[in-house]
C-alpha cells in the first residue's frame, strides 16, 4: 500500500484544522481545565495526598491524556461519519487513484494528530496556570503511552464512524462505552479504591493501563512495561480491526 494518498488526505484534514484551530483549542481546553480547577484545586485541601503525591498532581496527567484520547476519538468518529454521510467526501476519494486502505489510514492519522495537538495544548495551559510540574526526562516515557493511546482511540473512532449510520447512535456509544472506560480507569481516584473482587476486571481495561502507565511515567519517571505492552497490543489490534471493517463496509 502506497502512503501517498494517505498523506494527501491527512494534509487536507490538517488544513481544515488550521482554519479553525483557535476555536478548536479554546473549546478543548475548557473542559479539562474546569475539571482541574474543580477537583485538583477545589478538592485538594480535603483529599490531601493520593499515593504519596498532592491530588492536583495525581489527576493532571490523566486530564492531559483524557483530552488527547477524547480528541482522537471524536475526530475519528465524527470526521469519518460526516465525510461519509453528509459531504460524501469519501466517495470523492474513491474515484481517485487512492485505495480504501489509504483513506482509512489517513483518517486514523488525522484523529491521532488531533489528539496529540489538543493534549499538548491542555498540558501547556495546565503547566502555565497551576503548580503542576514534571521532570523533562519523564516526557519520553509518557509519550510511549500517549502516542499508542491516541492511536487506539482514533482507531476506535474510525470503527464507530464506519459502523454507525446515525449521529444519535454515535452519541450513545460514546456515553455507554467510551466515557465509562475513561472514568472507571482511575482518572480521579486510585485503583485501590475498588473492591478486590472487581479489581482484575478493571485492570483488564486498556484505558486502565493507559492512564495508570501515563501517570507513573509523567509523575515518577517509571515505565510500567506490562501497561505499555497492553496499550500497544490493544492499539495494534484496533488498528487492524479499523482497516478491515472500513474495507469491508466500503465493499458493500
Amino acid at each position: 500500500m502506497s502512503m501517498r494518498g494517505s498523506l494527501a488526505i491527512w494534509r487536507r484534514d490538517m488544513l481544515v484544522l488550521r482554519r479553525s484551530i483557535l476555536s478548536e483549542l479554546v473549546a478543548v481546553v475548557a473542559y479539562p481545565l474546569t475539571l482541574y480547577l474543580a477537583f485538583g484545586i477545589g478538592m485538594q485541601g480535603y483529599i490531601g495526598l493520593v499515593e504519596g503525591v498532592p491530588y492536583g498532581l495525581f489527576i493532571a496527567p490523566g486530564l492531559i491524556t483524557m483530552t488527547a484520547v477524547n480528541a482522537a476519538y471524536s475526530e475519528g468518529v465524527w470526521s469519518l461519519w460526516f465525510h461519509r454521510r453528509v459531504q460524501f467526501t469519501v466517495d470523492s476519494y474513491r474515484v481517485t487513484p487512492v485505495s480504501v486502505s489509504e483513506i482509512v489510514v489517513a483518517k486514523i492519522f488525522s484523529g491521532f494528530t488531533h489528539g496529540l495537538v489538543k493534549g499538548v495544548t491542555v498540558a501547556l495551559v495546565i503547566f502555565a496556570i497551576t503548580p503542576f510540574r514534571f521532570e523533562p526526562s519523564h516526557l519520553l516515557a509518557y509519550l510511549a503511552f500517549l502516542i499508542p493511546g491516541s492511536a487506539l482511540f482514533s482507531c476506535a473512532g474510525i470503527i464507530s464512524g464506519t459502523l454507525m449510520d446515525k449521529p444519535e447512535t454515535i452519541g450513545k456509544v460514546e456515553a455507554v462505552f467510551i466515557m465509562p472506560l475513561i472514568f472507571m480507569s482511575g482518572l480521579f481516584f486510585p485503583l485501590s479504591s475498588y473492591p478486590p473482587a472487581i479489581m482484575p476486571w478493571v485492570r483488564a481495561f486498556p484505558t486502565t493501563a493507559l492512564f495508570e502507565g501515563a501517570r507513573c511515567a509523567l509523575v515518577s519517571g517509571a515505565f510500567p512495561l506490562v501497561y505499555a505492552l497492553q496499550v500497544f497490543v490493544t492499539a495494534l489490534i484496533t488498528f487492524i480491526a479499523a482497516v478491515w471493517i472500513f474495507r469491508w463496509k466500503m465493499a458493500e
